[in-house]
């Protein structure tokens, strides 16, 4: 493990662009088969410390258990983690991720005393062009306000999907000047293919739809392929752990309604996730979990193969119905 690298990080806030960017820097020090991933609903705080512990016995290097959606977590589970931190096991990093936490709540006190506390908040709806403008500044490529509220008109007000399209704004300016008659030329081009065509045709298990929208969004990025199908690998990896979260919650007795508000998203968009949930099975969401992971490492050097082919590979197999097993009934 790096040395710099703390015990633990919560990773929390409302703007989900720079959360995940945060998570992937820190994902960047370990290796994909030294990486641990578990989701809130599922693991308590005393699951999250007992896998921290039982890596330390074995791991020759570092080691990263990341935590995703631990605003569903309690009291109790902040305890095992500061009870934890007490004696945190060498060479091992726990990242508990989440969105919207109290700054003072008892976990986020935990980890600041043990680690490290980053909190990236979005911007209110009335602030939202100034945060993309803030985007293109970042980037060192000019705008106005006007580009700014054009995008948002075209792209909507998710953040995932303004910060994908930003990207795509500033590999095409190279550094010259967005203007509004360029967003409005070449979003419109690129929303027809957003992310949302891939994910909503993989949620109805359209084989077809999500090798198409997966080709198009491939074929208009100013990306590099590899890159391009790098992003559309994590985006979809995130909106299968979203609907393993709703699924899990819709269990628990919880609407679609209280879900979105507890996720910090649209409830349009949750009952969206809560509709495709129903259209597989536990076991085949874990499994497209796992498969996804592998496409990850696929792309960072585990397979000799094109990353195309790759994604391809992977689309199929998370998105046909899962094979009867032997001497099943129909």
């Amino acid at each position: 493990m790096a040395p710099e690298l703390k015990p633990v990080y919560l990773i929390a806030g409302t703007d989900r662009p720079k959360v995940e960017l945060a998570v992937r820097r820190l994902r960047r020090h370990f290796s994909p088969d030294a990486t641990d991933l578990l989701l809130a609903v599922e693991a308590s705080g005393e699951d999250a410390v007992a896998a921290c512990n039982a890596l330390g016995l074995f791991a020759g290097g570092g080691r990263l258990v990341a935590v995703e959606g631990v605003e569903a977590w309690k009291a109790a589970d902040a305890k095992a983690v500061e009870g934890y931190l007490g004696s945190p096991a060498p060479d091992t990093v726990l990242a508990l991720v989440g969105a919207e936490l109290k700054a003072d709540g008892p976990l986020a006190k935990a980890c600041r005393k043990g680690g490290d506390v980053l909190r990236f908040d979005a911007p209110r709806e009335r602030d939202l062009p100034g945060w993309v403008t803030a985007q293109f500044q970042a980037a060192k490529t000019p705008t106005d306000a006007a580009a700014a509220r054009a995008l948002i008109e075209i792209v909507g007000d998710e953040l995932q999907e303004l910060a994908s399209e930003i990207d795509k704004l500033v590999q095409w300016a190279g550094g010259e000047a967005v203007t509004e008659a360029a967003v409005r030329e070449l979003a419109s081009a690129v929303s027809e293919t957003s992310g949302f065509v891939l994910t909503d045709a993989w949620g109805r298990r359209d084989l077809a739809g999500v090798l198409q929208a997966a080709e198009e969004i491939v074929e208009r990025s100013p990306k590099q392929r590899r890159d391009e199908v790098a992003r559309l690998a994590a985006m979809l990896a995130s909106h299968v752990d979203r609907i393993r979260i709703c699924r899990a919650l819709e269990a628990d007795g919880i609407g679609p309604k209280e879900a979105a508000t507890r996720l910090k998203r649209h409830p349009f968009y949750v009952q969206k996730l809560y509709g495709q949930s129903r259209n597989f099975t536990e076991e085949e969401l874990r499994g497209a979990t796992l498969r996804l992971a592998e496409l990850d490492h696929a792309l960072k050097g585990g397979s000799r193969l094109s990353a195309e082919l790759e994604l391809e590979r992977a689309l199929v197999d998370v998105t046909r119905p899962a094979q009867p097993t032997a001497g099943a009934t129909r």
